[in-house]
């Protein structure tokens, strides 16, 4: 994919990007694909089939990043974010995680999800959609007349020193490659991949469901469509062809004016769907008064999820209007999206940029995020189940406790409800 000037070729990239997101969004409704409902069903009623949705996706994606890695048509060493960098942040993505975790299960659904339900007229994710923005934005962007942001408050003193820094990449493939790092990674990726993959479909709780199937299907080549996309998509030059980032690198160079030049270069690195970050992007997108030199990646995907989802619920009749039942559900909504905005920023990624796309590249801490997403939404929905059934019998410490013991991470001696 190679084009005679950059306009072009970031007008061919950012309309790939929606129309992949077009279809992401309509069939992320069609299948009801949500990775909060997937953690939901599981814990809550022992059925698996959503939960083993989103693990077919990720095996679909890391089988596909492993080989097209392996054949050079996709970059994910120099991926934004950086998923492989050197420093492992383990802490920001286990309490990234945790608080994301804690905060879809609140918000009734992921930073995906939240763009679903927006296309499909539930106001309520409009304003989560709204909170997450501003929070998500101000984690990474500096307060007006200021150089202070969210991130450097609240995090940067404490967090950041949970960190190691490696010698090298860490993803699963260069921490066991040795001297084959690129040999490493097909064969984890593949081994890994189809391990997955055969554990998804060993439950009929995942054959038994044909829009499971098509969603995780889907949704792991949709993963797969971005980074490949993000990583060929190029501009032709008398010195050859030049990927979009190296492009920018170059910009001074290469191009005869700063006109169509993106206001980042890092955004335009080989890389695939995540959205906390995006939406966050929406906010300065709305800002700077719809600044087209700010369109990126995440931007286009967010804005094709919405209205790829709207498209699906005006041809399927499920548009529908929604809104809060009460203040107790406005305040709990409120809670889940300032936690998602935390969260998503501090643990680089969501259900889908860490969950699926971080894991495709087979990062440690895209692992940890993953895992501590699940343990959050996990814990959160125990602790609401025991909070809801025995209601003024069981205090926030029992129900805690109690969770824990159901979760297997307590002795059944510290159960302090009965099962239910």
């Amino acid at each position: 994919m190679v084009f005679d000037t950059f306009t072009d070729a970031l007008s061919f990239f950012l309309w790939s990007v929606f129309i992949i997101s077009l279809v992401f969004g309509a069939v992320a409704n069609k299948t009801n694909f949500c990775t909060m409902g997937a953690v939901s069903d599981m814990v809550n009623m022992g059925d698996t089939g959503r939960f083993r949705a989103w693990l077919l996706a990720i095996a679909i994606a890391i089988v596909g990043v492993a080989l097209l890695e392996y054949f050079s048509l996709i970059d994910a060493d120099n991926s934004f974010p950086p998923y492989r960098a050197s420093t492992l942040i383990y802490g920001e993505n286990l309490i990234g995680g945790l608080l994301f975790g804690i905060g879809m299960t609140l918000a009734s659904g992921c930073g995906n999800k939240t763009l679903v339900r927006f296309g499909g007229g539930n106001l309520k994710s409009v304003f989560v959609f709204a909170v997450i923005a501003v929070v998500a934005y101000y984690m990474t962007n500096p307060f007006p007349d200021s150089d202070q942001t969210l991130y450097s408050v609240l995090f940067i003193d404490w967090v950041h020193p949970l960190s190691v820094v490696l010698d090298g990449k860490q993803d699963i493939g260069a921490l066991i490659g040795g001297d084959n790092i690129a040999m490493a990674r097909l064969l984890a990726g593949l081994v890994i991949g189809f391990g997955l993959l055969v554990y998804a479909f060993l439950s009929e709780d995942l054959r038994g469901n044909r829009d499971n199937i098509l969603a995780g299907i889907v949704v792991g080549a949709v993963i797969v469509g971005g980074w490949y996309v993000s990583s060929n998509v190029m501009v032709n030059t008398e010195d050859g062809p030049y990927r979009l980032s190296d492009y920018y690198q170059e910009w001074d160079m290469l191009a005869e004016s700063d006109d169509g030049k993106p206001a980042q270069g890092r955004t335009l690195n080989p890389q695939s769907f995540t959205f906390i970050n995006p939406i966050g992007q929406t906010y300065g997108y709305l800002m700077e008064k719809l600044d087209n030199s700010l369109l990126t990646f995440g931007l286009m995907s967010v804005f094709g999820v919405i209205l790829g989802s709207f498209l699906w619920a005006l041809v399927s009749r499920s548009f529908r209007i929604e809104w809060f039942v009460g203040a107790k559900d406005f305040i709990t909504h409120f809670i889940g999206a300032l936690l998602m905005g935390f969260g998503g920023v501090l643990a680089l990624g969501c259900t889908i940029g860490q969950g699926i796309t971080g894991f495709s590249t087979l990062a440690v801490g895209s692992i940890l995020a993953f895992v501590a997403i699940v343990f959050g939404a996990a814990l959160t929905m125990k602790i609401q189940y025991y909070k809801l059934v025995y209601e003024n019998e069981a205090t926030f410490l029992k129900a805690l406790l109690t969770a824990l013991v159901d979760l297997k991470l307590l002795p059944s001696a510290l159960r302090q409800l009965d099962a239910v």
